[in-house]
């Protein structure tokens, strides 16, 4: 089997196994210019040979969380060729190669920089998706496959279906969410589409608000206030603020969507406010024995 042979059938396998469009394009295109590169049979690619690769991956001046997914893709690849094409290989990726990534705390936008932010977008549409983010957690891909039949306003939830993971959740609206909900659909484009948010001019209007398309309207508002946030930020923020509040952790857990508590763990170590309340509680505690 050839290079092109063993390509296409893995594409096809990603394909049949029902990895996202995204992952399959993303695994697709990180395999490929592994094959253009390699010039030995699949059978002869050795470690030393990885290691080669990773100093052209290097040599490119790649990012260490870019040159891991080079790696990841090429595990999964070899994974692919020895588990279902039945090949008498060893896995030539090492889990040394791994690249070590420093770990920064996740960045929330503080009282005074939501303020700024949600002061200035006055857009109907675009301060819903911004609420939508900031109070229910949902990701940037969440809110544009967001569709009618997934909100219940009688129960002021929303389900997000096949998120990250292909995994399922319930989350919840607050207030404010739901009145911003309300005046968007008040002016709201006609169109036959399900998707809630749509585009609102040009060429495209009346058609679901693509990813990238909500993220550059969050640049641009970055840009007009000065204030650092982004997509996920509004995320951070959430689950930050929740933890303030002394929601438990598996609760954030659960309205986030992650795979493990670790994740979610993260934001208990920015969670400032509640460290600071408990230390000092405890701190009065201790002195008053004393």
């Amino acid at each position: 089997m050839d290079h092109t042979e063993a390509f296409i059938k893995y594409s096809r396998f990603m394909t049949r196994v029902n990895y996202s469009k995204a992952t399959v394009k993303n695994y697709s295109s990180l395999v490929r210019l592994f094959l253009e590169w390699v010039t030995v049979p699949m059978d002869e690619v050795s470690s030393d040979v990885i290691f080669d690769y990773l100093g052209v991956l290097h040599n490119r001046r790649l990012k260490p969380k870019t040159i891991n997914c080079h790696l990841n893709a090429v595990r999964k690849f070899f994974d692919y060729l020895k588990f279902e094409e039945r090949r008498n290989i060893a896995n030539p990726v090492k889990n040394d190669y791994r690249q070590i990534m420093p770990k920064p705390l996740p960045r929330f936008l503080g009282e005074r920089e939501l303020s700024i932010l949600l002061n200035h977008i006055t857009h109907k549409r675009d301060r819903a998706i911004c609420m939508v983010m900031l109070r229910c957690g949902l990701r940037v891909a969440e809110v544009a496959n967001l569709t009618f039949p997934a909100i219940d306003f009688e129960r002021r939830s929303i389900l997000v279906l096949n998120g990250k993971f292909r995994k399922d959740r319930v989350v919840y609206m607050s207030d404010d969410t739901i009145d911003t909900l309300h005046a968007y659909i008040a002016v709201r484009p006609r169109s036959k589409s399900r998707n809630v948010f749509l585009v609102h001019k040009g060429l495209h209007k009346g058609k679901p608000i693509s990813i990238r398309g909500i993220q550059y309207r969050i640049e641009n508002y970055a840009k007009r206030t000065g204030v650092a946030v982004s997509c996920h930020r509004f995320r951070h923020t959430m689950a930050t603020q929740l933890l303030n509040a002394d929601a438990m952790l598996a609760t954030v857990q659960e309205l986030m969507g992650h795979g493990c508590v670790s994740s979610t763990q993260r934001y208990a170590k920015v969670s400032n406010t509640k460290v600071r309340r408990d230390y000092f509680k405890a701190m009065a505690l201790i002195l008053g024995k004393n």
